[in-house]
């Protein structure tokens, strides 16, 4: 068995010229089932006996009931059709646009001449007076001196170690005859000393005196200058508005008009597009992107214009909510926007809550 043929057309129709087609093949079904519904009711009318000029035998009950029947089932058919004929034609006027493949990249145009000389430098202005030093607070008194403790009891003195015994005389020598004289005598010898006395034992500790009171604290000093909180350059900005944006494969940046909390070193454009950060420092760049429908495509933070790298959110698969944070050295005067990129077409953000969001902190 073969299979079925599609005519060629030539010239080939459009999508416009196809959805025409079958509206017009609709209204065309819509046309012949009104006839069909004209010939019931004129069926039912000869049944009756009352289209003018025609006579006969009347109907009998069941000719009448019969033609009802008929009537009936073909009313139901009818009505079904309807529905489908509805169906058909809500799914041709909602058909929506079917995009070709892109096309290549044009070729580069050649760069314009370059502009007109560099305008002179203006003066510099005259450095403002420095202000003055706030004077020192005042030192706190100091506390008066607690009374000293009592002095402890002086210990017993230890008894006297006895004296030892006196070694004994030695004998005194005899004394020689009278007349000549006589050879003197000897000295007889010295007695061994006596052993020296144990000493006494050494008298207890007197026990420690109990700690004297406290003196009271002296006042406290006045608090000193409060230091510099660096977390105060922070912005907050967001999009609740339901926006729509035309993403272009190179990029569109996202508007943030909303719930804006902006310090005053940070300032955004007329389109509530780029932030420009006049301090210098370490910062923390989060933002949130949420649309209504799965799309592939990417975001990312630009600084000063170019995109960072480990900012960017880009899948293969379909994605409705996009997120990411990065911690930044920012140079005075660089500029933070937020991007969509790498899709042809409409993105829709969420409304009534967070379509887009944008937080910039300063570290240190």
């Amino acid at each position: 068995m073969s299979q079925p043929n599609f005519p060629i057309i030539d010239p080939p129709i459009t999508r416009e010229d196809a959805v025409n087609q079958i509206l017009a093949s609709i209204a065309m079904e819509e046309l012949g089932l009104s006839h069909i519904l004209n010939t019931e009711g004129e069926k039912l009318q000869y049944i009756l006996g009352t289209i003018p000029g025609l006579s006969g035998p009347p109907a009998t009950v069941e000719d009448v009931l019969s033609a009802n029947e008929s009537i009936r089932s073909m009313l139901d058919s009818v009505a079904q059709n309807q529905l489908f004929f509805k169906t058909k034609m809500q799914n041709a006027l909602s058909s929506s646009e079917m995009q070709g493949a892109a096309g290549p990249t044009g070729a580069t145009g050649a760069t314009g001449p370059s502009g007109g000389p560099t305008g002179a430098t203006g003066a510099t202005g005259a450095t403002g007076a420095t202000g003055a030093t706030g004077a020192a607070g005042a030192v706190g008194a100091t506390g008066d001196t607690g009374p000293a403790g009592a002095t402890g009891p002086t210990g017993a003195t230890g008894a006297t170690g006895a004296q030892g015994v006196a070694g004994a005389v030695g004998a005194i020598g005899a004394v020689g005859a009278t007349g000549a004289t006589g050879a003197t005598g000897s000295v007889g010898p010295t007695g061994p000393a006596g052993p020296t006395g144990a000493a006494g034992a050494a008298g207890a500790p007197g026990a420690v005196g109990p700690t004297g009171a406290t003196g009271t604290a002296g006042a406290t000093g006045p608090v000193g200058p409060t230091g510099t909180n660096v977390t105060d350059t922070t912005a907050f900005a967001a999009n609740v508005t339901g926006a729509t944006l035309n993403v272009i494969l190179g990029g569109v940046s996202v508007p943030l008009p909303n719930n804006q909390i902006l310090p005053a070193g940070i300032t955004a454009d007329t389109a509530n597009e780029v932030f420009t950060i006049d301090t210098e420092g370490r910062y923390r760049i989060s933002y949130h992107v949420n649309v209504t429908v799965a799309l592939i495509m990417g975001t990312r933070i630009l600084i000063n214009g170019t995109g960072v790298v480990q900012s960017t959110v880009s899948s293969l698969v379909g994605l409705s909510s996009f997120t990411n944070e990065i911690l930044i050295d920012i140079s005075s005067g660089d500029t933070v926007s937020l991007q969509l990129f790498g899709l042809t077409g409409p993105a829709i953000l969420l409304g009534d809550s967070v379509g887009a969001s944008l937080m910039i902190m300063r570290l240190s």
